[in-house]
């Protein structure tokens, strides 16, 4: 089991931790980690690992494990050096990176409040994210749409994390917006992000401590991806 500090503190850039396993596959699994995984149309981090002796690998990504989200693989460059099991390490954000990502997929659930249908996937990027909805007509006035989304975005409403029980969610099963896409369960407990009054669901992802921090926002193209399903867009101004 990993401890995901991301979690407590999106904003961490750097961390000791130690090793506690190399997979088959030269993938380093640590006590304690910045990098989030790929997960919930979110990439996973990179950057970089400083061994005890000055020398630095890449990071080129970071996952979970298959079938076990309590872990979180480190994948280093092609022929980078592979540390081993109880070393103690330092890890290094791509920071601009995490923060573009965390401000864009606060955005997207700003996005989700303005447009109140239920989800059918998306995707998170560094300067573009999408949403995909069971919305059989797009809205006619999309110039109302946005004013209302920036309009969320410049009341700075706080954002914030609590945890409920499997069962308080199952109790709650109208807090899931996403239709294919389940909140980790399994685990005893499940995490929420609160979004001032005006938004609550399950998530695992990174996000920004206030609305204001995301910046003004552009709607995208809107697609249709199927007979319901419309694919809204979601860009930095």
């Amino acid at each position: 089991m990993t401890r995901f500090l991301f979690r407590d503190d999106a904003y961490l850039k750097t961390t000791p931790a130690q090793v506690t396993e190399i997979t088959e596959d030269g993938g380093v699994v640590l006590d304690q980690t910045i990098f989030y995984a790929t997960s919930g149309g979110q990439p996973g981090d990179s950057r970089t690992i400083t061994y005890a002796d000055g020398r630095v690998a890449e990071v080129v990504t970071a996952e979970h494990p298959a079938g076990d989200k309590t872990a979180i693989v480190h994948r280093l460059a092609e022929g980078a050096d592979v540390p081993s099991v109880g070393d103690t390490v330092t890890l290094n954000l791509d920071w601009d990176k995490r923060y573009a990502l965390m401000r864009m997929h606060t955005a997207l659930h700003l996005l989700s409040v303005v447009l109140p249908y239920p989800v059918t996937g998306g995707s998170i990027g560094t300067d573009k994210g999408r949403l995909d909805f069971d919305m059989e007509t797009p809205p006619e006035d999309l110039a109302a749409v946005e004013a209302a989304l920036n309009g969320l975005v410049e009341a700075d409403h706080p954002v914030s994390t609590e945890w409920i029980t499997d069962e308080e969610m199952l109790a709650q099963a109208d807090l899931i917006k996403t239709m294919k896409v389940k909140p980790p369960m399994g685990q005893g407990r499940v995490r929420l992000v609160r979004i001032g009054d005006v938004d609550l669901q399950p998530c695992g992802g990174t996000h920004v401590a206030r609305t204001g921090e995301i910046g003004k926002l552009t709607l995208g193209k809107i697609e249709k991806k199927g007979k319901q399903n419309r694919r809204v867009s979601l860009l930095f101004a």
